[in-house]
């Protein structure tokens, strides 16, 4: 009986010392940040937007297609 208690004794003792041994986990993976895009303003208003989001007209670009009426040029 106390074999089997001194094997209890010594398994739990392992396991403590196992666990405090293991390696903490990785942190997670990151996407990689997309690349930066070109800006423009628009010729009316001034606003900043993505030269893919922006209504070409000539070298002029704006934000949306009532500030190029409005513009005229």
């Amino acid at each position: 009986m106390k074999y089997l208690v001194l094997f209890l004794v010594l398994a739990v003792v392992y396991g403590v010392w196992r666990s405090g041994r293991r390696a903490p986990p990785a942190p997670p993976a990151q996407r990689p940040l997309p690349p930066p895009q070109d800006m423009v303003a628009c010729a009316r208003c001034g606003l900043h937007l993505p030269r893919a989001e922006a209504i070409a007209q000539g070298p002029r670009s704006y934000c949306c297609a009532e500030h190029q009426r409005e513009d005229g040029h």
